[in-house]
């Protein structure tokens, strides 16, 4: 039987992660405070710690005011929420895979900058890049638009100007073998499987469910899958089986769809004061 959400495991998002994601989603991009603890109590976040994250992400221009006592994405928040709104359609991104790599050189970058280095990793994380040698990152070559476009993703999602991207091949054997290596490829197709049967199990009793018990899993649940999907490496034919995935996908999508539905009706009540 799928794990189910319960109290004993679910997850428990912070507030920023609660007000983010529900600003990519929110009717009109607007969220107002007060929607925004009523989502964040579900997970037992108080007021006072709403408010005070809402000044942060203010602060760092990941929201801005949209009015009084309401929140739109700021600049920073819609570079990253532009990239990640991209998940449904992810595999138009991706062609057949030619057997060459595309390589990210950080090696002669800071490191000493935390903040810096979060974004980097977080870039790099998001593109599918593993470490194949100290301070050289690579994956498959197979994004529409080659290693231009991966340049151009890694540099808005926070990647330094001053790394070198490029395309690679003619790895030596050893190296090669290692790139290949470099993503568990069976426990990534294990988790197809599982997540899809997840999603799709509970998906089936959520009429059941009391509103607010639905919209805190279905928070949970799907924005783990479109995590997952974010940050997914997009592997190519054969080091991954392509047909899992898209069923992996399909399942998200119809998650989703569901999850936005039960938050219309949840925030609406909070609208309504009821």
């Amino acid at each position: 039987m799928p794990e189910i959400v319960n109290s004993s495991n679910i997850e428990t998002p912070n507030a920023r992660r609660v007000i983010l994601n529900l600003l990519r989603v929110a009717e009109g991009g607007v969220l107002s405070a007060a929607e925004a603890i009523a989502a964040c109590a579900l997970f037992g976040i108080s007021g006072n710690s709403v408010r005070v994250t809402l000044a942060r992400l203010s602060q760092a221009r990941l929201v801005e005011a949209a009015g009084r006592g309401l929140y739109r994405l700021g600049p920073a928040g819609r570079a990253i929420a532009a990239d990640i709104a991209g998940w449904r359609g992810v595999e138009e991104r991706l062609v057949p895979w030619d057997g060459r790599w595309v390589a990210a050189s950080t090696g002669g970058l800071p490191r000493s900058d935390r903040k810096l280095l979060r974004a980097r990793n977080r870039a790099l994380s998001m593109l599918g890049m593993r470490e194949l040698d100290n301070g050289l990152f690579v994956r498959p070559d197979n994004f529409v638009g080659g290693v231009d476009a991966v340049r151009q993703r890694l540099d808005g999602l926070g990647l330094e100007r001053g790394a070198a991207v490029f395309r690679a091949d003619g790895f030596d054997g050893a190296r090669q073998k290692r790139a290949m290596r470099l993503w568990d490829t069976a426990a990534l197709i294990e988790s197809y499987r599982r997540e899809t049967a997840r999603l799709e199990a509970w998906a089936g009793r959520a009429d059941g469910l009391p509103l607010d018990v639905a919209a805190r899993d279905s928070f949970v649940l799907g924005g783990s899958g479109i995590r997952r999907i974010v940050f997914d490496p997009m592997l190519p034919a054969p080091l991954v089986a392509e047909a899992e995935r898209r069923a992996f996908i399909d399942a998200v999508i119809r998650f989703d769809d569901l999850g936005r539905r039960i938050w219309t009706r949840f925030l609406g009540t909070v609208q309504n004061g009821s």
